[in-house]
């Protein structure tokens, strides 16, 4: 393996903590419309909090796919063909949160746009659950074959329990870094309520937390093959989630807001860890797909790099500038 394959490796998991950092407090807030929000002029702050921001956190999905596509090919086409299904349903509730967002805004009575905050609601609940379930899938291991295909896979290779976890895990995080960005970016009573509901979830989080160590103990190769550093991972995770209930129960916004943004960061280390040197584990291991395997040529990754290192602090400075444009709390309309 090159130095071009690990780096590029560590770049797809660095650009799907970013979406998960910055796209999940979205989906959480997408969920927060109907489980915080109660009347008209609520729900219309708590879609502002998100309004001028969201497409531009969706932006770090489809850089991560077309990093995956340009850099390891063989894992990309392995990725998509695999979990066809798993991944329309996922783009299906990308698209149906997305046009929400216009159809509410000009819907013309409230029987409109109850079905469109419904429609946002399901779309951001779909999207992180499916997305907890599909990586969880890849690290517990498919029916590859020798090209490296998903064959025979059947119904419980993909919801089993452990997906299904990992699923309520990832939307879970998802809600709560939602409810800590609403704290941040809000007044009155929707920052109230979500301050209210957040203490209340946390310990299920930590409940969340223990069975899917237990089950990544046991339906996985991580403790046997990267014992060390799967358990550091796993007590980081559990650290930032304590800093984030600490930040909640003391109501600290930006420690709670940074804290949930780092749980997912620490669950994506902890899965791509865990399948390294591998990008796809095959349940035959004769047949997983390697890195050094699945990546593109020397050429195509020294080019990427040299184009990413000019690009991606301009990328960073413009979003950073971007957040600080709006970074002031959104005040309900009386």
């Amino acid at each position: 393996m090159s130095g071009l394959q690990f780096l590029w490796f560590i770049l797809i998991g660095v650009l799907f903590s970013g979406f998960f950092f910055l796209e999940g407090f979205d989906f959480g807030v997408g969920m927060a419309v109907k489980l915080v929000a109660r009347n008209k002029r609520e729900r219309d702050q708590v879609i502002e909090t998100i309004g001028p921001i969201w497409e531009s956190n969706l932006v770090w999905l489809i850089t991560a796919g077309g990093a995956m596509f340009a850099s390891f090919p063989e894992w990309y086409a392995s990725l998509f063909s695999g979990f066809y299904l798993i991944l329309l349903f996922i783009l299906v509730g990308l698209i149906i949160r997305g046009v929400s967002f216009k159809f509410r805004s000009s819907s013309e009575n409230a029987k409109e746009r109850n079905t469109w905050e419904w429609t946002l609601f399901i779309g951001s609940v779909i999207v992180p659950f499916l997305f907890g379930m599909m990586f969880v899938d890849l690290v517990m291991g498919l029916p590859l074959d020798a090209t490296k295909n998903v064959m025979n896979a059947t119904f419980t290779d993909y919801v089993n329990l452990f997906s299904i976890v990992g699923g309520v895990a990832v939307t879970l995080v998802s809600f709560l870094h939602g409810l800590n960005y609403l704290r941040l970016k809000t007044e009155g009573n929707v920052r109230e309520r979500s301050l209210a509901i957040a203490k209340k979830l946390y310990p299920v989080l930590f409940v969340g937390l223990v069975v899917f160590a237990i089950l990544a103990y046991l339906k996985t190769d991580f403790f046997t093959e990267r014992f060390t550093s799967s358990l550091i991972l796993l007590v980081l995770i559990v650290v930032f989630a304590a800093l984030a209930a600490y930040g909640t129960y003391k109501d600290k916004e930006g420690l709670s807001f940074i804290s949930t943004g780092l749980v997912f960061i620490g669950i994506v280390a902890f899965l791509f860890n865990g399948l390294f040197p591998r990008v796809m584990i095959g349940q035959d291991s004769q047949y997983s797909l390697l890195i050094e395997n699945a990546s593109s040529t020397p050429y195509t990754l020294k080019v990427m790099t040299i184009v990413t290192a000019i690009l991606l602090p301009v990328v960073l400075i413009y979003v950073a500038w971007t957040y600080k444009q709006f970074a002031k709390r959104v005040k309900i309309d009386r």
